[in-house]
């Protein structure tokens, strides 16, 4: 169970390398295509090693595959395309409100994972998750408040919480998938659904992009596919199948203690003290849920 939580985390540090050092060298792009050839290219390229996972995908039970479908739709399109908008409504200067908001995800998956999964709630991990979004908050704003005076930033937050339950409700759906259908093809399912539904939508949000694609974006396409695309979803899925949706979420916190220190590393943008402090509590609380999850945590269920 540890490890599930180890794989979860890994694959979220990768997700905060994409966001710091890969995507934003897209931004030229339309944001569907980007999200469109994102899923098309590893879906392409994992053809020749994963076509077994057809068959396997079209034994689900038609309740499953709506789960798979789901976990495509929110989590591959509705939450991408949702917080990349409200980034661009912020024109990439008032990201905290954004950021802020975005931490809401636990708090759907954590309902979600209750509601539909039947997860047991527990006293001590409400406490701790509570424990790891106050740090994740630390991370992003030290000791200051979130700024709604900017230009569109009630837009921007709207669809910022969107993205929130839409990455929630797909680890949970996530969750009910794994435990059906192996990592692998879970992860192949999702990156077909998701290239699928995504070219529906192109033709309305700015086309099929590809005459203006240089060898630079092909390059970016093809690291983002190995590694922290199609590699950190397969580490994600790998992971999730021995930890519960409401632990997972919680560890998907990795994502925003990573990309602040891979802002560090790469860009040189100096974390304050706060921050540091932040860091430490978020690392401390996924550290004692995974521990709880692994030996049972005390006291009633909720």
């Amino acid at each position: 169970m540890r490890l599930g939580v180890l794989f979860v985390c890994l694959a979220a540090t990768l997700w905060g390398l994409d966001g710091v050092v890969l995507t934003p060298r897209l931004f030229a792009l339309p944001v569907a295509f980007v999200v469109f050839l994102l899923h098309a290219l590893p879906f392409l390229i994992a053809q020749p090693f994963l076509y077994r996972s057809y068959k396997r995908i079209a034994a689900l039970s038609p309740g499953d595959f709506f789960s798979l479908v789901l976990v495509a739709l929110f989590g591959g399109v509705v939450g991408t395309l949702s917080l990349v908008h409200a980034l661009f409504l912020t024109q990439f200067n008032q990201l905290s409100v954004v950021i802020l908001l975005q931490k809401l995800q636990p708090v759907f998956a954590i309902a979600l994972a209750a509601l539909l999964l039947k997860e047991r709630l527990y006293a001590r991990f409400l406490l701790w998750a509570g424990v790891a979004i106050g740090g994740a908050y630390l991370l992003t704003f030290g000791f200051s408040l979130p700024d709604f005076s900017a230009p569109n930033s009630i837009e921007a937050a709207v669809y910022a919480v969107i993205a929130a339950a839409a990455f929630g409700s797909a680890t949970v759906f996530g969750k009910r998938i794994v435990t059906k259908l192996d990592f692998a093809s879970t992860t192949f399912g999702r990156f077909g659904l998701t290239a699928l539904f995504a070219a529906v939508i192109v033709p309305f949000m700015g086309g099929f992009a590809f005459g203006s694609m240089t060898g630079t974006h092909w390059l970016i396409f093809l690291i983002i596919a190995f590694t922290t695309g199609g590699g950190a979803l397969l580490l994600y899925y790998y992971g999730l199948r021995s930890i519960k949706a409401t632990t997972s979420t919680i560890a998907e916190l990795c994502l925003p203690l990573s990309a602040i220190l891979f802002d560090w590393l790469v860009n040189g943008s100096v974390l304050a003290p706060a921050q540091w402090l932040g860091a430490a509590v978020l690392v401390a609380a996924i550290t004692r849920i995974s521990l709880g999850q692994a030996t049972g945590w005390q006291g009633k269920a909720l």
